[in-house]
């Protein structure tokens, strides 16, 4: 669970948008040699007081090519802020929960018998109302755990009782008050085939002693325990610098953004874009087409990405010249012993060559300046409510999939394209 907190404050401000690739990967490292432009006054005298991106004359890494960031910036208050650190409690429900899933993960399939609650399922199903198809209401190879009120009523209670290979029709009614307007309070006949089932293993010593470090329930129940309350503890240290560094940059405003800086970003996202295109055997043609997205759309969307970059290293970097402070520090160094070792790096430089300088760099930068503004600031400690466990930022269900302690098997599921529209597909008959 760690590793993935630690990745997702490690990528906070590298993520390219979801709207043109999904998720962050290797990048190549930006070239960021000063030039001469010819767009402003400002961007030619800069030119001459710089040495490169990266570096200044002291050799100090930078995270944007002009010395003078108040040309460009004017920074909010970052000193003595009044902020809140929630934190979330964790319940035996929430214990239960974790362990229940890892037992699900864990089932193995069942070849003879009929499907029970607490099963997951695969099928494949069509949904028609008034004898006709209708959008999202079918999908194939479409899994879920019988029990958990996925789908609408009556759906998952049908399937309790079928036998692998068995077809059915469930004869049913959406909800009067469902979200999509156009089938609620109709009715829907589903037709399910069960192509197989698995059943969660049973916790018991013997089961614990042979798929986990630990050797007995009890040791097992603590130690997840353990892990979520460290868990807790992160996405609290977490929301609180987003919420530190969020209210600082909401107090910012720019004045205007140096164009070697923007060009670079705009370039070097580009570029990811790209590979991402070709890696799924995709032209970036068919690919913007498959994305609702025009030529025109994508241009605005790169010139948005490589402004919000660049703005955020402005304010970032104004911050560290005003306080004395630079990611080649000793208290950034300590960061970055505490990233290699908690993502699982070897080194600093194993990480660079997977994320690029410039990306590990930034999000060192940001990560020393967040724990500067919270050390600054005023920190109320307030208890959360359950519901609240999981923040905007921060999907706690990605921790369950890479516990150490699941079941000797920590490597997280890849969920293919297939499976993803598939899922997708299906949106219309599953509760909202």
């Amino acid at each position: 669970m760690k590793k993935k907190a630690v990745v997702a404050m490690l990528i906070m401000c590298m993520a390219v948008s979801a709207a043109a690739c999904g998720k962050s990967s290797d990048t190549e490292k930006t070239t960021t040699e000063t030039t001469d432009t010819k767009d402003s006054e400002d961007s030619e005298k800069d030119s001459t007081d710089t040495d490169t991106k990266e570096t200044d004359s002291s050799g100090e890494n930078r995270l944007v090519s002009v010395k003078d960031v108040s040309k460009y910036v004017t920074i909010g208050e970052y000193k003595g802020l009044e902020l809140t650190r929630t934190s979330q409690p964790v319940t035996d429900d929430d214990v239960q929960a974790e362990i229940n899933y890892n037992l699900e993960d864990n089932g193995s399939e069942v070849k003879d018998g009929t499907v029970e609650n607490g099963d997951t399922v695969t099928i494949n199903f069509t949904g028609t109302i008034d004898g006709k198809e209708f959008d999202g209401g079918s999908a194939e190879d479409y899994e879920l755990v019988v029990g958990d009120g996925e789908m609408i009523d009556g759906f998952e209670d049908g399937i309790v009782g079928m036998k692998s290979g068995e077809t059915k029709e469930l004869d049913l009614t959406f909800p009067d008050d469902y979200y999509e307007e156009s089938v609620a309070d109709k009715a829907v006949v589903f037709k399910v085939t069960l192509q197989k089932f698995t059943r969660p293993a049973e916790l018991t010593d013997e089961w614990v002693a042979e798929n986990t470090e630990y050797k007995t329930v009890d040791e097992y129940r603590a130690a997840v325990k353990t892990q979520l309350e460290d868990t807790a503890v992160q996405t609290a240290d977490y929301e609180l610098y987003s919420d530190a560094w969020n209210e600082v940059q909401a107090a910012s405003e720019i004045k205007d953004y140096p164009k070697e800086d923007v060009d670079a970003a705009k370039k070097s996202y580009q570029e990811l874009n790209e590979k991402y295109v070709k890696d799924a055997g995709m032209e970036m043609a068919d690919f913007l087409e498959s994305q609702g997205m025009s030529e025109e759309d994508y241009e605005s969307e790169c010139q948005q990405y490589a402004e919000s970059k660049v703005e955020q290293n402005l304010i970032v970097q104004g911050i560290m010249d005003a306080e004395g402070l630079s990611i080649d520090d000793e208290e950034t160094q300590k960061l970055k012993d505490d990233l290699i070792k908690e993502y699982g790096f070897a080194s600093i430089d194993e990480m660079i060559e997977t994320y690029g300088e410039q990306e590990v760099n930034e999000s060192l930068a940001l990560l020393r300046v967040e724990r500067f503004i919270v050390d600054n600031a005023n920190v109320t400690e307030v208890a959360g409510d359950d519901a609240d466990a999981v923040d905007e930022g921060y999907d706690l269900e990605e921790y369950d999939e890479s516990m150490d302690i699941d079941t000797g098997d920590d490597t997280e599921d890849n969920v293919d394209t297939e499976d993803a529209a598939a899922e997708d597909a299906t949106d219309e008959v599953a509760e909202e």
